[in-house]
C-alpha cells in the first residue's frame, strides 16, 4: 500500500525472487545500464535499496519495505525506473497495471542475467553512453515517443 500511495501512476506491483535479480540484491549491487535492452525499459541504473534496520523489520516489515523503496526513489522517477532491488531480499517492479508490472519483472530478470554475463566477460565494463541510454528510453517513453505501434 505504501507504494500505491506514493507512486500515483502505479496500478500494479510485482515482487519475485527471480535468481539473477535476487543475486544482485543479495550482493547489494544496483544494476548498471550496460546496453539497449535495459535502456528500452529502465532509464538509468536500477537501484538497490538499503537493508531495513532491526527496528524496521520488527515494527512493520512489509510496510517498512515499502517505505525504504520510497526513500530510494526520493530523487528518481518511478515511472522511468519501474523497479528496484531490495538488499538481501529481491526485486520489486511496478507498472500502470499488473500486466505491465509482470512484464517489467521479466525484463529486470533478463537484464540482471545479461549484466552478470557481461561482467564475467569484461570486468572493466562501463555503462552504456548516456546518449544511447537517452535515445533508447526516450523514443519509447519520453514526451516525444515515437517507437513501436500505437
Amino acid at each position: 500500500m505504501e507504494l500505491y500511495n506514493a507512486f500515483k501512476d502505479v496500478g500494479g506491483i510485482v515482487h519475485t525472487h527471480s535468481p539473477h535479480a535476487t543475486a544482485w540484491a543479495q550482493a547489494g549491487r544496483p544494476l548498471p545500464c550496460y546496453g539497449t535492452t535495459h535502456a528500452d525499459y529502465f532509464y538509468g541504473e536500477i537501484p538497490c535499496a538499503r537493508n531495513l534496520t532491526a527496528e524496521e523489520i520488527e515494527a512493520g516489515y512489509e510496510k517498512n519495505t515499502g517505505t525504504v523503496i520510497i526513500e530510494t526513489f526520493r530523487e528518481m522517477n518511478p515511472v522511468y525506473v519501474p523497479g528496484v532491488l531490495c538488499k538481501n531480499h529481491g526485486p520489486f517492479t511496478w507498472g500502470k497495471n499488473a500486466s505491465e508490472a509482470v512484464h517489467n519483472a521479466v525484463v529486470l530478470e533478463e537484464v540482471a542475467k545479461m549484466n552478470f554475463m557481461t561482467e564475467l566477460l569484461n570486468r572493466q565494463v562501463e555503462p552504456a553512453p548516456q546518449c544511447l541510454q537517452d535515445k533508447h528510453f526516450m523514443r519509447k517513453h519520453g514526451p516525444n515517443a515515437y517507437y513501436g505501434q500505437r
